[in-house]
């Protein structure tokens, strides 16, 4: 099974091999459905740093884990902004038991647009963000994602978190130097290091702030 679509971003494909399901964008792998686990421990580390009930954003849909693993919290509301119309649609078919069925919970709303641009459009503000949009800081899908983990990126995300928020970022390796940037301009850094079946571990950042971002 396989389905293409051709997006402004260029061509989008799911596609069925051994059972799971592949994202492939412009020939590039993004994800699949095999295990998801490091995507859970994004949601929960971001969560396990802040106070119950939280508002909680998830930038990028993907196949679902990190959703699935947001509605089984206490939070009370759930923003989901994907850039894909197309990856909206498949978790209403062949991806929703990876997600688990969660479009229908009333605490999620998705929203279809491209996270830097909405950011720019709007004050919400939130206990936690997590960033699950690439493969990484370094390895960005698109040229124009690069700007959310560079300075003016992290600036505008930390502008969108309420007093004592967390940013989770997710990274297929570890990215030193970002780690860096990212406490100058958030706050404390927890890394976190997820075992891979091959390769290198998968990597979450939490940064923290403290205190009323406004003034920062």
């Amino acid at each position: 099974m396989e389905e293409r679509v051709f997006t402004d971003r260029g061509e989008l494909v799911l596609r069925r091999r051994d059972g799971h399901f592949e994202l492939i964008s412009n020939g590039v792998f993004l994800m699949d459905t095999r295990s998801g686990r490091s995507e859970r421990v994004m949601v929960r580390a971001a969560l396990g740093a802040i106070g119950p009930r939280p508002r909680l954003l998830i930038g990028g849909l993907g196949v679902g884990f990190s959703l699935a693993e947001a509605v089984r919290t206490d939070a009370t509301e759930i923003i989901v902004v994907e850039i894909e119309p197309a990856v909206v649609a498949w978790h209403r078919g062949v991806l929703r038991p990876f997600s688990e069925g969660a479009l229908d919970d009333p605490r999620v709303r998705v929203v279809t647009a491209d996270l830097a641009v909405w950011f720019t459009g709007t004050s919400d503000r939130f206990d936690a963000i997590c960033l699950d949009l690439d493969n990484g800081p370094g390895w960005t899908v698109f040229d124009h994602d690069t700007r959310l983990y560079r300075r003016s990126g992290l600036a505008m995300l930390r502008e969108h978190l309420r007093p004592g928020g967390a940013l989770a970022v997710w990274s297929a390796a570890a990215e030193p130097g970002f780690v860096a940037t990212l406490t100058r301009l958030v706050g404390p850094v927890r890394t976190v290091r997820i075992p891979v079946e091959r390769g290198r571990p998968d990597v979450v950042y939490v940064a923290s702030c403290a205190g009323d971002v406004s003034g920062a």
